[in-house]
């Protein structure tokens, strides 16, 4: 498997090609959940050919941006399929991260330890200070592709989500959950708001 060069290839795609109305995902995005799940591989112990599956899969899982919005995990695991045997890697390895970059879909279901770890990655800024700055990102994404209308829609859909959401790793559990809980208090305090108008 040649991970370097792809790991090149992936993101100078990313960077030339993503749409600018792209503002949570964007190559940014996919450079954040790579840091993060460099983190949580360490603290997990994860090594050897399962490592390399999984950092390439956190390249890919939204690879898809490049050509849809709606159901860009497919479109990711359709590319992923064409290209990576190019850089040496078999049927079997490519399915193992299609299915990693498939449970990356809302609402997140993860069957084993690495896609715990993809899934993590990428709602790690849920457990941490970016929350709010990341959120807005994803909060004009949103309203630019007719998602949400507004800031009230936004924070009722961030209080179904945040309450929603589980992390699966120690990793995570130990190192954001308690901020996640922060976080999802203040979105609960400004929800409370549009209660008492």
């Amino acid at each position: 498997m040649r991970f370097d060069s792809l790991k090149t290839y992936v993101f100078d795609q990313l960077e030339k090609n993503l749409a600018s109305t792209l503002h949570y995902h964007g190559a940014h995005h996919t450079l954040y959940v790579y840091n993060a799940a460099l983190k949580i591989a360490e603290h997990e112990k994860i090594t050897g050919e399962d490592h390399v599956l999984l950092m390439t899969a956190i390249l890919f899982h939204d690879f898809g941006f490049l050509q849809t919005y709606a159901n860009h995990e497919e479109k990711s695991c359709e590319i992923a399929r064409e290209l990576l045997p190019e850089y040496g890697y078999n049927n079997e390895q490519i399915e193992k991260i299609c299915g990693m970059i498939m449970r990356t879909k809302i609402p997140q279901i993860a069957f084993n330890k690495l896609e715990e770890i993809i899934c993590d990655a990428d709602l790690d800024y849920l457990g941490t200070d970016d929350f709010i700055p990341i959120g807005n990102q994803l909060f004009r994404e949103f309203v630019h592709y007719g998602v949400i209308k507004d800031e009230e829609a936004w924070n009722r859909l961030q209080l179904k989500f945040l309450t929603a959401h589980q992390y699966f790793t120690d990793y995570a559990k130990q190192h954001r959950e308690a901020k996640k809980q922060q976080n999802l208090q203040l979105i609960i305090d400004i929800v409370k708001t549009y209660e008492s108008r």
